[in-house]
Parts: structure tokens; sequence; C-alpha cells
């Protein structure tokens, strides 16, 4: 049985904000002590204003690996379509290195449209995003193998965020170190379950699989018991790259050390 401690994370959002706000943020974040530390991956402001300032994940990342120290950190989750997957794997390598051994590969199959069109990406439709995404898991996975030097972590941990029950949780099963979705205690138990079905198909052993969940801010503190009986260890939360949020991330973290 791999026993997990209960993981509390932050994804940082990289909009409406500069980089110096951001990089006090993520230090304040480590600082309080969370376990991770994120950052999504669009080239758009998903709210507010859409012409706000904006900056790219992966640049972010390798800054971000500099000037942290203790915190895993990683994308939640990159878009498979906006890289090809042997660069993918080798700029996580890189980062990985950076970071003396932080990242975490989180990757998911893409939704947001404005970003294929401003960027030039064909959108396609969601079903076949997702078969490009199980096109490339493996050439990932093939590629981090062979690159010189390798990850500092062996393997270098996958994240995939989604909860297609029929496709994405069965990616998971089969190439993920991680699984990331969205949820109330319940639903995300009822997920974990089918992950749990998927993994049993493939003759994967669930325990191997870490549970995240993204987390809402007005109704955590009174869920954070029910996400840990439902078998959900890392529960993140978003706050913005000016720090607002920061303070409910201290509240769940006091639970975490309470436990």
């Amino acid at each position: 049985m791999i026993e997990r401690k209960i993981r509390i994370g932050v994804s940082v959002r990289p909009q409406h904000t500069s980089y110096e706000n951001m990089a006090e943020t993520w230090q304040a974040a480590e600082a309080a002590r969370v376990d991770d530390i994120y950052i999504w991956d669009h080239f758009f402001p998903l709210f507010g204003d859409e012409d706000g300032t904006h900056f790219e994940c992966f640049t972010l990342l390798a800054s971000l690996a500099t000037i942290t120290s203790s915190a895993r950190i990683g994308p939640l989750v990159a878009c498979n379509s906006y890289r090809n997957p042997n660069l993918l794997a080798d700029m996580s390598r890189t980062i990985d290195h950076i970071s003396g051994g932080r990242f975490i590969l989180g990757v998911g199959s893409g939704w947001k449209e404005l970003d294929y069109d401003e960027y030039g990406y064909p959108f396609k439709t969601a079903p076949e995003r997702l078969r490009d995404l199980r096109d490339n898991l493996p050439v990932i996975k093939e590629r981090l193998a062979k690159l010189n030097p390798s990850a500092v972590q062996k393997p270098l941990p996958i994240m995939i965020g989604g909860s297609g029950e029929k496709v994405t949780l069965k990616l998971v099963a089969q190439y993920a170190d991680m699984w990331n979705g969205f949820g109330s205690p319940e639903e995300a138990k009822r997920l974990s379950g089918i992950l749990d079905e998927h993994c049993a198909t493939v003759g994967r052993n669930p325990a191997e699989i870490e549970r995240s969940i993204m987390v809402n801010s007005d109704t955590i503190m009174g869920q954070l018991d029910d996400y840990a009986a439902a078998g959900i260890t890392t529960l993140i939360l978003g706050i913005s790259g000016e720090g607002e949020g920061l303070d409910r991330v201290k509240e769940m973290i006091v639970w975490r050390d309470s436990r």
C-alpha cells in the first residue's frame, strides 16, 4: 500500500498581473509551505479583460524553478496541441534539472478555442483532441527515456488533467502518475472510482496514481475532511498573480498540518 500525505497546492494565474508580482506570489506561497505551485497554460486571460496582461506558461515555469527550492512545480495543465510532444518532453526534462527534480509534467487535450485561433493551431473536435493526446503520450514517454541527460526524477512524473470518464481517465490509468480533476468531494470520489476501474482493466495498481482536485475557495474549508475521506491527497486552489487567495491557502495548510 502506497501511503500519501495530504498536499496543498496553488495554481497561480498568469493574468492581469506583472512578472514581478507573480514572482513575489510564488515566493510567498513557498514561504507559507505550500507543497505544489502550478501555472495554467493559456495565451489570454480566462476571465476579466480578455485583452489584459498575460504571460506564457513554460517560460514562467523555468523562472519559477530558479526562485523556489522546495515546492513541486508544473503546468496545470499543458495543452497537448501547443507543442510537439518531443519538444514538450525535452522542455520538461530541462526544467526538471533547473528545479533540482521538482517538475511535474501536467498535460491535457486542450479546450480554449481563442488560444488555438489566435496562435494558428487547428482547433479540431473534442474527440480529435483527445485522440491527439492519446497518440502523443507514448511519444513523450519515449523521448523522456532517450534524453541525455535524463530527467533528475526517474521517471519524471506525468499528470493528466480532465474528467472524461471513457477516454481521459483511461489515459490516466495507462500513462499517468497523477490525475487532476474538478468537482465536489462526492464527484471526486465517483471519478476516482472510475479511474480505479480503468486501472483494473489495464492491469495497473490504482494506488500508484496520485489523486488531485482543483477546489473552490468559497466552500473548501468545509470540505477538506470530505476530500481526504474520498481519497484525494492533493488539493489545489487557484490564486491570483497578485497573491489574492493566499490567506485561504494558509488556512488549508493549518488544516494539513493538524492531521
